[in-house]
């Protein structure tokens, strides 16, 4: 696992994958099925895993923390980039960033919290994540009412954030006040799209971020570094084929549930067995489960 600071070429070197987390049926952690699903990424050329939302790590019980940093750290390959998240509670994640800071762990993301929350305490709260785990964080904008654009730069300018995960999804993506006014401020280089296939083309061409981050990759890596890579080359016409080919998956998450959906998707397709999903989320049913492998299973074999 990589312990040193997260560069930009870091960042822009990898598509980030955001794997669900795999557990046996009393849901204490598996270790084999989690490293299988670190070696499908890897062998398809991901070097970079991030563990969050599709991995519930919002769920996860505090005593189990530093059990999980310990697998994860063990999972990946020497030159792979493992993130784990924290929060989304205030007090959660100043209990997690003292776990932390005895790691190796060169960042971790802050979860948002979607509701009790205000622009200055958020940002009062990524600096206290910050100085008690001895780090800086990935700041994750998943909702309008989390951070504005002035205490994001603050945060950046003070050395509190490694990188930035943007996720407010908006209906035309090329329509997004929030998003110049960021990229203004920040500049692009910190700055990671975090949706997906789907709007990554826009968020990269037309807004300049460095990369974007996905689930779906834990089907087919090899197929989302091959995106990655045409954006690069301003290969539009292959980037657009190969958003149509994870766009049947995307849009079963986006019908049923991003998480859920994923969590199915990756053991129909056999890449490991991921086990049940922490309560308070529960499994597809046997019909959705059914629909799912048809389209992970074919999704496995696209090129």
């Amino acid at each position: 696992m990589q312990t040193t600071p997260i560069s930009n070429e870091d960042l822009a070197g990898s598509v980030i994958s955001v794997p669900p987390l795999a557990r046996n049926a009393d849901l204490s952690l598996n270790v084999e099925e989690n490293q299988r699903i670190a070696k499908h990424l890897e062998a398809g050329g991901v070097t970079t895993l991030l563990y969050g939302g599709n991995a519930l790590l919002y769920h996860v019980a505090p005593s189990e923390f530093a059990e999980l940093l310990s697998l994860l750290e063990t999972i990946a390959a020497p030159d792979s980039l493992v993130i784990p998240s924290v929060g989304s509670a205030y007090g959660m994640m100043l209990d997690q960033a003292r776990i932390l800071r005895d790691t190796q762990y060169p960042t971790a993301m802050i979860l948002p919290q979607p509701h009790v929350v205000t622009f200055d305490g958020v940002e009062r709260g990524v600096r206290d994540f910050v100085q008690t785990a001895g780090k800086p964080a990935v700041v994750y904008i998943k909702q309008s009412g989390y951070l504005e654009v002035e205490h994001v730069k603050r945060l950046v300018d003070d050395g509190s954030v490694s990188w930035i995960k943007y996720a407010i999804v908006h209906e035309d993506p090329t329509n997004d006040e929030f998003l110049t006014r960021l990229c203004d401020a920040v500049g692009t280089q910190r700055i990671v799209s975090g949706i997906g296939e789907q709007p990554a083309l826009t968020h990269v061409r037309d807004f300049g971020v460095t990369c974007f981050t996905s689930g779906c990759v834990c089907i087919a890596p090899s197929l989302s570094m091959k995106m990655l890579a045409a954006l690069r080359a301003c290969d539009y016409e292959e980037v657009n084929r190969i958003r149509g080919i994870f766009k049947p998956l995307e849009d079963l998450r986006n019908e049923i549930n991003p998480v859920r959906v994923l969590h199915a998707a990756v053991q129909a397709a056999e890449i490991a067995l991921t086990g049940p999903l922490l309560p308070f989320m529960s499994d597809v049913n046997d019909a959705q489960r059914e629909q799912i492998g048809a389209v992970a299973k074919a999704l496995l074999g696209q090129r």
